[in-house]
């Protein structure tokens, strides 16, 4: 797969090469946080898939998880049978995915990123979800955002 030097071109790369439509959206303002995308594109804010990167023993574990709630590490941790969870730091962040935090897309990242999907999502029909930077974001369903994303459906609050 070519690589661009632009974040959202690598996220509309791996739609393309997961099978998935490029439905990416460039806004003219930011939409860094679920509640400003929410209104922007009017839609609940627990139908916006939040991309939250964790720190496990070094590694990154990205948790897609609704915008209506906070992410429980200890839970998730429970869940996998894994240790600590900590908040990765946006250095980190950018290292692993590419994309500064606010924008982080589930998909685009330099290399795989072992990735949960907050099973209260399935609700919602339509999905959205950051494209690489503040100002992107794209849809998707339940279904084919944890096929492209081999991501682990897990409560995760």
């Amino acid at each position: 797969m070519p690589k661009v030097t632009d974040p959202v071109g690598n996220v509309r790369l791996a739609l393309k090469a997961a099978g998935a439509p490029d439905t990416v959206r460039i806004f003219e303002h930011s939409v860094p946080t679920a509640a400003a995308a929410a209104a922007v594109l009017g839609c609940d804010v627990a139908a916006i898939a939040n991309s939250l990167v964790f720190e496990l023993s070094g590694r990154p574990l990205l948790i897609l998880a609704s915008g209506g709630a906070k992410a429980d590490t200890a839970l998730v941790a429970d869940q996998l049978g894994l240790g600590r969870i900590r908040r990765a730091s946006p250095d980190f962040v950018l290292k692993h995915t590419g994309q500064e935090v606010g924008g982080v897309a589930p998909v685009g990242h330099p290399a795989p990123l072992r990735t949960v999907l907050d099973a209260s999502l399935e609700q919602y029909p339509l999905l959205w979800a950051g494209a690489g930077d503040h100002n992107a974001m794209f849809s998707i369903s339940y279904e084919e955002l944890a096929r492209i994303t081999e991501a682990e459906p897990l409560r995760v609050r």
